[in-house]
């Protein structure tokens, strides 16, 4: 099972990571917060101090066809903001 689908690179959560040192990250909605830890210590080599996870329920979507509205909804997801100790760094963009 990957626990961590991917990070979240938003404007809102750049800020946060600037201001308050925490990231955001999509996460297996089956995952707890002990699983989320231990994978992001062992794929970034930081230390977390704390993890707050929040399931994200999927918008409702509507379109216009020939047949008429269309009517559906994004799918739901975990989300995991973690924060690390003072003074470490995730760099998403080194591998690029």
């Amino acid at each position: 099972m990957e626990i961590l689908k991917k990070p979240i690179l938003t404007e809102k959560a750049s800020i946060q990571t600037e201001k308050l040192g925490r990231y955001a990250f999509k996460a297996d909605p089956k995952a707890n917060k002990l699983q989320i830890k231990q994978a992001i210590e062992e794929m970034y080599g930081v230390k977390v101090r704390a993890i707050n996870t929040m399931v994200v329920f999927g918008k409702t979507k509507n379109r216009s066809t020939k047949a008429g509205q269309v009517s559906g909804h994004a799918a739901k997801y975990k989300k995991a903001i973690v924060t690390l100790n003072d003074g470490e760094v995730i760099d998403f963009y080194s591998n690029i």
